[in-house]
Protein backbone atom coordinates (compact mmCIF):
# COMPACT_ATOMS: atom_id res chain seq x y z
CA UNK A 1 0.00 0.00 0.00
CA UNK A 2 1.31 3.43 -0.90
CA UNK A 3 2.20 5.70 2.00
CA UNK A 4 -0.47 8.30 1.19
CA UNK A 5 -3.19 5.64 1.00
CA UNK A 6 -1.98 4.16 4.30
CA UNK A 7 -2.14 7.57 5.98
CA UNK A 8 -5.66 8.11 4.67
CA UNK A 9 -6.67 4.67 5.98
CA UNK A 10 -5.12 5.47 9.39
CA UNK A 11 -7.10 8.70 9.53
CA UNK A 12 -10.33 6.85 8.69
CA UNK A 13 -9.67 4.22 11.38
CA UNK A 14 -9.08 6.93 13.98
CA UNK A 15 -12.17 8.87 12.93
CA UNK A 16 -14.35 5.79 13.33
CA UNK A 17 -12.75 4.43 16.51
CA UNK A 18 -14.62 4.58 19.80
CA UNK A 19 -11.40 4.12 21.77
CA UNK A 20 -7.71 4.86 21.39
CA UNK A 21 -5.91 2.90 18.67
CA UNK A 22 -2.35 1.82 19.43
CA UNK A 23 0.54 2.34 17.04
CA UNK A 24 1.30 -1.37 17.44
CA UNK A 25 -2.17 -2.31 16.19
CA UNK A 26 -1.85 0.04 13.20
CA UNK A 27 1.63 -1.28 12.40
CA UNK A 28 0.37 -4.85 12.39
CA UNK A 29 -2.70 -3.94 10.35
CA UNK A 30 -0.61 -2.27 7.62
CA UNK A 31 2.42 -4.59 7.87
CA UNK A 32 4.84 -1.78 8.66
CA UNK A 33 6.92 -0.88 11.68
CA UNK A 34 5.58 1.07 14.63
CA UNK A 35 8.04 3.84 13.73
CA UNK A 36 6.47 4.16 10.26
CA UNK A 37 3.08 4.65 11.95
CA UNK A 38 4.54 7.31 14.29
CA UNK A 39 5.86 9.12 11.22
CA UNK A 40 2.52 8.77 9.41
CA UNK A 41 0.69 10.28 12.38
CA UNK A 42 3.19 13.15 12.52
CA UNK A 43 2.53 13.87 8.84
CA UNK A 44 -1.23 13.67 9.37
CA UNK A 45 -0.93 16.15 12.24
CA UNK A 46 1.21 18.46 10.11
CA UNK A 47 -1.56 18.30 7.51
CA UNK A 48 -4.11 19.51 10.04
CA UNK A 49 -5.54 16.30 11.51
CA UNK A 50 -6.39 16.76 15.21
CA UNK A 51 -4.82 13.52 16.44
CA UNK A 52 -3.84 13.21 20.09
CA UNK A 53 -1.50 10.61 21.55
CA UNK A 54 -2.81 9.16 24.79
CA UNK A 55 -1.32 6.52 27.08
CA UNK A 56 -3.46 3.94 25.25
CA UNK A 57 -2.87 5.09 21.68
CA UNK A 58 -4.05 7.64 19.16
CA UNK A 59 -7.43 9.36 19.20
CA UNK A 60 -9.20 12.05 17.29
CA UNK A 61 -10.89 14.04 19.99
CA UNK A 62 -14.55 14.39 19.22
CA UNK A 63 -16.65 17.19 20.64
CA UNK A 64 -17.48 16.17 24.19
CA UNK A 65 -21.08 15.88 25.22
CA UNK A 66 -22.01 17.61 28.45
CA UNK A 67 -19.90 20.08 30.36
CA UNK A 68 -16.21 20.83 30.04
CA UNK A 69 -14.68 21.98 33.33
CA UNK A 70 -11.18 22.51 34.69
CA UNK A 71 -10.35 21.44 38.22
CA UNK A 72 -7.22 22.56 40.10
CA UNK A 73 -5.58 19.90 42.26
CA UNK A 74 -2.52 19.37 44.39
CA UNK A 75 -1.15 16.06 45.62
CA UNK A 76 1.94 13.90 45.55
CA UNK A 77 2.40 11.09 43.04
CA UNK A 78 0.98 8.75 45.70
CA UNK A 79 -2.36 10.59 45.54
CA UNK A 80 -2.79 10.25 41.78
CA UNK A 81 -4.78 7.00 41.79
CA UNK A 82 -7.31 8.18 44.38
CA UNK A 83 -7.74 11.49 42.54
CA UNK A 84 -8.31 9.91 39.12
CA UNK A 85 -10.65 7.23 40.51
CA UNK A 86 -12.70 9.88 42.31
CA UNK A 87 -13.23 11.67 39.01
CA UNK A 88 -14.18 8.65 36.89
CA UNK A 89 -16.30 7.14 39.68
CA UNK A 90 -18.56 10.19 39.49
CA UNK A 91 -19.15 9.86 35.76
CA UNK A 92 -16.62 12.31 34.38
CA UNK A 93 -13.76 11.77 31.93
CA UNK A 94 -10.28 13.10 32.62
CA UNK A 95 -9.34 14.61 29.26
CA UNK A 96 -5.88 15.86 30.20
CA UNK A 97 -3.47 17.14 32.81
CA UNK A 98 -2.02 20.66 32.60
CA UNK A 99 0.94 22.16 34.45
CA UNK A 100 2.56 25.57 34.24
CA UNK A 101 6.30 25.12 33.63
CA UNK A 102 8.62 28.05 34.46
CA UNK A 103 10.50 27.75 31.14
CA UNK A 104 8.10 26.14 28.67
CA UNK A 105 4.82 27.63 29.89
CA UNK A 106 1.77 25.44 29.78
CA UNK A 107 2.43 21.73 29.29
CA UNK A 108 -0.53 19.47 28.58
CA UNK A 109 -0.66 15.69 28.62
CA UNK A 110 -3.60 13.89 27.01
CA UNK A 111 -5.18 11.27 29.25
CA UNK A 112 -8.76 10.44 28.15
CA UNK A 113 -9.53 8.32 31.22
CA UNK A 114 -13.19 7.35 31.62
CA UNK A 115 -13.16 4.32 33.92
CA UNK A 116 -11.24 2.61 36.70
CA UNK A 117 -9.88 0.24 34.05
CA UNK A 118 -8.47 3.21 32.12
CA UNK A 119 -6.95 4.59 35.34
CA UNK A 120 -5.34 1.23 36.17
CA UNK A 121 -3.89 0.92 32.66
CA UNK A 122 -2.48 4.46 32.88
CA UNK A 123 -0.91 3.76 36.29
CA UNK A 124 0.53 0.46 35.03
CA UNK A 125 2.20 2.28 32.13
CA UNK A 126 3.59 4.86 34.56
CA UNK A 127 5.11 2.10 36.70
CA UNK A 128 6.47 0.11 33.78
CA UNK A 129 8.10 3.13 32.16
CA UNK A 130 9.24 4.59 35.48
CA UNK A 131 7.75 7.88 34.25
CA UNK A 132 6.94 10.63 36.70
CA UNK A 133 3.69 12.59 36.47
CA UNK A 134 3.81 16.11 35.02
CA UNK A 135 2.65 17.46 38.37
CA UNK A 136 6.06 16.52 39.82
CA UNK A 137 7.39 19.56 37.91
CA UNK A 138 5.14 21.91 39.90
CA UNK A 139 5.16 20.56 43.43
CA UNK A 140 1.99 18.57 42.73
CA UNK A 141 -0.08 21.52 41.45
CA UNK A 142 -1.95 20.80 38.23
CA UNK A 143 -5.24 21.19 36.38
CA UNK A 144 -7.39 18.55 34.79
CA UNK A 145 -9.82 19.21 31.98
CA UNK A 146 -12.92 17.14 32.68
CA UNK A 147 -15.83 16.18 30.51
CA UNK A 148 -18.87 15.78 32.76
CA UNK A 149 -22.32 14.57 31.72
CA UNK A 150 -24.05 17.25 33.78
CA UNK A 151 -23.70 19.80 36.56
CA UNK A 152 -24.55 17.22 39.25
CA UNK A 153 -21.60 15.03 38.22
CA UNK A 154 -19.31 18.08 38.29
CA UNK A 155 -20.43 18.92 41.84
CA UNK A 156 -19.93 15.31 42.96
CA UNK A 157 -16.36 15.36 41.61
CA UNK A 158 -15.58 18.62 43.39
CA UNK A 159 -16.94 17.23 46.68
CA UNK A 160 -15.01 13.97 46.30
CA UNK A 161 -11.75 15.80 45.55
CA UNK A 162 -12.31 18.12 48.48
CA UNK A 163 -12.91 15.13 50.77
CA UNK A 164 -9.64 13.61 49.54
CA UNK A 165 -7.87 16.87 50.31
CA UNK A 166 -6.57 17.28 46.74
CA UNK A 167 -8.85 20.07 45.50
CA UNK A 168 -6.78 23.25 45.30
CA UNK A 169 -8.87 26.06 46.74
CA UNK A 170 -8.42 29.74 47.46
Amino acid sequence: MAAEKRRQAILEILQQAERAVSAGYLAERFSVSRQIIVGDVALLRAGGADISATPRGYVIVKAAAGLIRKVPCRHSAAGMEAELNAIVDHGCTVQDVIVEHPIYGQLTGSLHLSSRYDVQQFLRRCRESEARPLSDLTGGIHLHTLSCPDEAAWRRVQEALQTLGVLLEG
